[in-house]
Parts: structure tokens; C-alpha cells; sequence
């Protein structure tokens, strides 16, 4: 982001296999946000199954596929593009196998879900390399949505497990709303949207099931409100991020009704929904899992406060201030890197130190 929203606004030649807009919308999907499914799906993997999952070399081999696949792309003149595809595609074949291997042995077929998951991701992936190498025309706007709305998907998924369990755990009496319908309608409708979207993008069919989807997670996350979590920076951070992703489907039924601009649908998922949640799960979990106390400092809150803020003025405003689009790029911008580096700076000694119980982690 610090890279590419100055580039972008000045206008800035950004020469990158992906291209410049291209290289942004890939790199925050494929890149940023399937780097956190995967350190999510590493762990939650033991966990579930008390197998362990890649450490050591194997996971050190993983982590380098990853990497290699974000700088290959800065030298496209450098390196032939069938490579630069090849290691970039490798990496969720390896996660999958890494996560793979422990489900099925322990028979969580439950969870076998996330194997299906990670191969649609996959082949959206697909499409996006398949454009750019000459072999399938007009494939990568169809790779980036599907991929953006599969992660959707994954969101409404397991937010339906975690944040109730999350916020149930830390406030002591405090029951979630559950409804059996809801708690059905909610995916099956983010799934069916993501279908209608794939295939009849900005219609009213997709806006018929974006509506839906909208209305069965609005009534999902109502049902699990307390005026006790905005107590507790941990909890309302990820309520709020859940939130984002209700106001994505409201807005990408908009779009389909023809009533908001396209380009300005997006956000209110990737900055809200993607930028929101995965900081406070990440701002979490390092804490679970190194022992230390579920307690954030003011200073990390504020990058809760922030990254929202970011959402605002990406997701939001433009709808309604267009003529301002550049300055709210900026703004966004600005939030979302001043918040990561809060997180950076707080988290860095605390992911680069054993867990203070002595076991491993």
C-alpha cells in the first residue's frame, strides 16, 4: 500500500508482471489476504486435529513459495512469465497438502471443506495467469472476483464459528442468538451470490442474492450483539469487520440495481471486511498462542480505529463525494499503512519470542 497509492495517484509507471492496477488487486487477494488464510488454516488445522501441521524446513519452504511469488513479479523482463506463474501458483497446492495430510488422517471430514476451498481459490488464481500468459482472454477480472468473493465466503464462514465463540469466552454470560435458518441461509447465500456474480456480474439476479445475503448476516450479527463487547477492543473490532462485509453485499446489490457505481462496491469487502477482521484475528490469536494475556494496548485499539476509518473513506464516501476520489485513495491509504505499522511494532517482539509457558508455538 505505501508503494502503490503514491505510484497510483501520481501517475507513477508501475511496470510489474501484473500491470499496475492489476499487481493491487492481485497481490492484496493472492498475495496479502491468502498469507493470513493460511497462517489461520496452519494453526486451526492442529488444532482441530491434533496432528501437527508444517514446521520447521517444511513450513520455512512454504513461507519462501510465498515470498518468492510477491517479488518474482517486480522483474517481468528478468524472468520468463511462465515462471513468475509457476512459483506463484505453487503456493496453495503446498498449503493444501500441508493441511491436507493431518485432516484426513485424523477423519475431520467436516473440515475437509477447506481443501475445496483452497482449490476453487486456486483456479482463480488460475484465471488470473491464464490472461496474462495469452492462454484464456478476459479470465483475470474473473479470477480477482472470484477470488475476492470466495474469500467472502470464507469470512461469513468462519465468522459464523469464531466470533461468537471469541466473544462467548471473553464476556462471561453472554449468550450468541443463533437461529438454525439463518445460520444455514447466511453462507448458502453468500454462496449462490458468489455463483450470480461469477456468471451475471452487476445483474439483478446478483443483486436479488446479494440482498439476501445482506439481510440473513445482517439478522446473523444482530443476534450476536452485546453493548459489552465495545468494552473490549478484541471483540468490537471483529463485529465491526463483519459488519463491512454486510455493507459489501448491500452495496454489490446497489450496483446490481444500478443504483451505486461498480467501482465503488469493493472496498467496503477488501478494506472492511478483509483489512478489518484479519488485523484483529491476527492482533488475537498471536496473543492466544503465545500465552499472553487477551489484552491490547491503546495504541493497537487505535489501529482498530484507524483501519475502519481507512474502510470509510474507501468503501463509503466515494459513493457519495466522487469528485473526491484521489483524496479519499489517499486517505485510505494512508489509515490502512499507519495502522499495519502500529501492528508491526507492537507485534514483532511478540511473534520473534518463545511463548512465555515454554511450550512450543
Amino acid at each position: 500500500m505505501a508503494v502503490w497509492v503514491p505510484a497510483f495517484i501520481a501517475g507513477i509507471p508501475f511496470d510489474t508482471y501484473y500491470g499496475q492496477i492489476g499487481w493491487h488487486s492481485h497481490e492484496m487477494i493472492f498475495g496479502y489476504t491468502v498469507a493470513v488464510i493460511a497462517g489461520f488454516l496452519l494453526t486451526a488445522v492442529r488444532n482441530w486435529t491434533g496432528k501437527q501441521t508444517p514446521t520447521g524446513n517444511l513450513l520455512a519452504g512454504i513461507a519462501t513459495l510465498w515470498l518468492f511469488g510477491r517479488i518474482l513479479p517486480f522483474f517481468p523482463d528478468s524472468f520468463s512469465h511462465w515462471f513468475i506463474a509457476f512459483i506463484d501458483l505453487a503456493f496453495l497446492p503446498a498449503l493444501a497438502l500441508g493441511i491436507g495430510v493431518p485432516l484426513v488422517g485424523s477423519g475431520e471430514r467436516r473440515n475437509l471443506l477447506f481443501l475445496s476451498l483452497l482449490a476453487i481459490l486456486w483456479t482463480a488464481n488460475i484465471f488470473v495467469h491464464a490472461e496474462i500468459l495469452g492462454v484464456g482472454p478476459n479470465l483475470a477480472r474473473k479470477g480477482i472476483f472470484l477470488g475476492l468473493d470466495l474469500i467472502v465466503l470464507l469470512i461469513v464462514i468462519m465468522g459464523g464459528r469464531v466470533i461468537p465463540f471469541f466473544t462467548e469466552r471473553a464476556l462471561p454470560g453472554v449468550t450468541m442468538k443463533r437461529w438454525p435458518v439463518i445460520e444455514w441461509l447466511s453462507p448458502l447465500s453468500a454462496l449462490v451470490f458468489l455463483l450470480t456474480e461469477l456468471f451475471f456480474a452487476d445483474s439483478v439476479w446478483s443483486a436479488s442474492f446479494a440482498i439476501l445475503a445482506a439481510c440473513a448476516n445482517l439478522i446473523r450479527l444482530a443476534g450476536w450483539y452485546t453493548h459489552r463487547y465495545w468494552r473490549v477492543p478484541l471483540l468490537w473490532v471483529l463485529h465491526l469487520g463483519y459488519g463491512w462485509i454486510v455493507a459489501g453485499f448491500f452495496l454489490k446489490a446497489g450496483a446490481g440495481l444500478g443504483v451505486v457505481p461498480h467501482q465503488f462496491t469493493i472496498h467496503a469487502f477488501t478494506v472492511g471486511g478483509i483489512g478489518v477482521l484479519t488485523i484483529g484475528m491476527m492482533a488475537r490469536v498471536s496473543l492466544g498462542h503465545t500465552a499472553r494475556p487477551l489484552t491490547i494496548s491503546p495504541a493497537m485499539a487505535a489501529a482498530f480505529a484507524l483501519l475502519n476509518l481507512a474502510a470509510v473513506a474507501r468503501g463509503l464516501l466515494p459513493n457519495f463525494y466522487p469528485q473526491w476520489f484521489s483524496r479519499f485513495i489517499i486517505a485510505s491509504g494512508a489509515l490502512w499503512v499507519a495502522a499495519f505499522l502500529i501492528f508491526v511494532v507492537i507485534y514483532i517482539p511478540i511473534l520473534t519470542q518463545p511463548r512465555i509457558d515454554g511450550r512450543p508455538g
